[in-house]
């Protein structure tokens, strides 16, 4: 009982006999002095709140939060940044007429809009151009010095300062689509130029969450002739080991269309005839990109459609760059076509939704339609 009175008094100044904080009241006063440079002052939180382990003070000043000794003011961890690809798609561009220049502008416009509306006012209104073949009327280039570079590319898109990722249509082939030696400078121009990208006849890249696919449709019909492509196992391949969240295919011909060129299978209305009938196309994409990819974006009808979802996959036909034909349907369900006014698409991918949006050549929003992974 001698120690009775010690005892006492130490409870009275809310202590334990090694000093230690007790209870509610170990953070009213320091056990050492007011700069708890040895790690027990109250007053800086290098004891903490709870009298623990000194590691969660109520300054945060070891990056954390004193108020609940975790990570943030509620506990909760920050949002992750928001992954967002914009770009453009057009096809059937290459005539260097009064239609392209306006669709150009409407592009150099819409872009701009993007731009300035963005919540941080930071990202682009468009990363780059999908350009869908058919980029030299009627007969392709002759060489990378062809005076076309200028009349049908470098002039019209001029004060777009952005990179055209190109695929190859049947007229780049040649008038008869059979010239397979003109790809080649299509190809070698990617070296003359900041804005065509064209750097195989078939290519894929990244852009944040989303995986591209660049596909020679004109390589695939002639398969019959030309010999295997090597598309389809590349394709199989690519698509097997993607990781990407967004997966889209772009090339020239459709695998649906409601526009004079019709199906693939069936282009022209021809399902009997070889070749031109696109059966080796369609083969190709029911097995590579029916369910393999979540959009497939093409030209070669000269409009614009966003045809009703089949096999697992959107697709949609933005071949009126430049000029328009009419739709004479071919008994496939459209969700929006438009064969008056040429135009093009506009397509935002946000962490897992997607906004398609067309425009005239006016620059009119016509259509759009939102998508969900």
């Amino acid at each position: 009982m001698r120690h009775l009175p010690l005892l006492l008094s130490l409870l009275a100044c809310g202590t334990d006999p090694k000093g230690e904080g007790l209870g509610e009241a170990d953070s009213a006063a320091p056990t050492d002095g007011s700069d708890g440079s040895d790690g027990t002052d109250g007053a800086e939180g290098s004891d903490g709140a709870d009298g623990d382990d000194g590691a969660d003070g109520a300054d945060g000043s070891d990056g954390t939060d004193g108020s609940d000794g975790t990570d943030g003011s509620d506990g909760e961890d920050p949002p992750l940044p928001q992954q967002i690809v914009r770009f453009v798609a057009l096809g059937d561009a290459g005539e260097g007429n009064s239609a392209q220049y306006a669709v150009a502008q409407a592009v150099a416009a819409v872009c701009a809009a993007k731009t300035s509306e963005e919540v941080d006012g930071e990202h682009a209104g468009c990363d780059f151009v999908l350009y869908l073949g058919d980029n030299f009327y009627d007969s392709g280039v002759d060489g990378v010095d062809d005076e076309q570079w200028q009349d049908k590319f470098e002039l019209p898109y001029a004060d777009l300062d952005l990179p055209f990722r190109v695929v190859l249509g049947n007229h780049d082939y040649g008038s008869t689509s059979l010239e397979f030696w003109k790809s080649s400078y299509e190809i070698a121009y990617s070296d003359h130029s900041d804005k065509w990208q064209l750097p195989d006849t078939h290519y894929q890249f990244v852009e944040e969450h989303a995986q591209f696919f660049a596909l020679d449709t004109n390589a695939l019909m002639l398969e019959g002739v030309w010999g295997d492509s090597g598309q389809d196992p590349w394709m199989r391949d690519l698509t097997a080991t993607s990781t990407a969240t967004w997966r889209i295919a772009f090339g020239h011909h459709p695998y649906i269309s409601n526009g004079r060129h019709g199906n693939a299978g069936e282009y022209e209305g021809y399902d009997w005839l070889p070749i031109a009938n696109g059966a080796t196309i369609k083969d190709f994409m029911d097995a590579r990109l029916c369910g393999q990819v979540d959009l497939y974006l093409s030209g070669h009808d000269h409009n614009r459609q966003w045809l009703s979802p089949t096999c697992g996959t959107e697709f949609i036909v933005s071949g009126a760059g430049a000029k328009t034909t009419d739709l004479p349907g071919r008994g496939t369900a459209t969700l929006f076509e438009d064969a008056e006014t040429p135009g093009f698409i506009w397509i935002e991918l946000r962490d897992n939704e997607l906004l398609g949006e067309f425009y005239d050549q006016d620059g009119n929003l016509d259509f759009s339609r939102s998508i969900s992974r």
